[in-house]
């Protein structure tokens, strides 16, 4: 049996996809809501703490494509 006391059913909802930071290069994980089919919205690094443009496409067969921008990329 695996241990749920710290998973809460957001967690169970929602996936979670590995990210490298466009600022320190750590792979840090976020929550991806795939049931929207484009969004982009801003998640600060877990490790540097700098804000990280992140665009979500969701794609039925293949889950979510998760893009990671620097605040200033193109």
């Amino acid at each position: 049996m695996g241990d749920t006391a710290g998973t809460s059913s957001l967690d169970a909802a929602m996936p979670f996809q590995s990210i490298q930071c466009p600022y320190c290069g750590e792979s840090i994980d976020v929550f991806v809501d795939d049931s929207v089919e484009h969004q982009q919205y801003v998640e600060d690094c877990q490790v540097c703490c700098r804000p990280i443009n992140l665009t979500v496409t969701a794609a039925e067969a293949d889950g979510a494509r998760v893009t990671a921008r620097a605040e200033n990329d193109a």
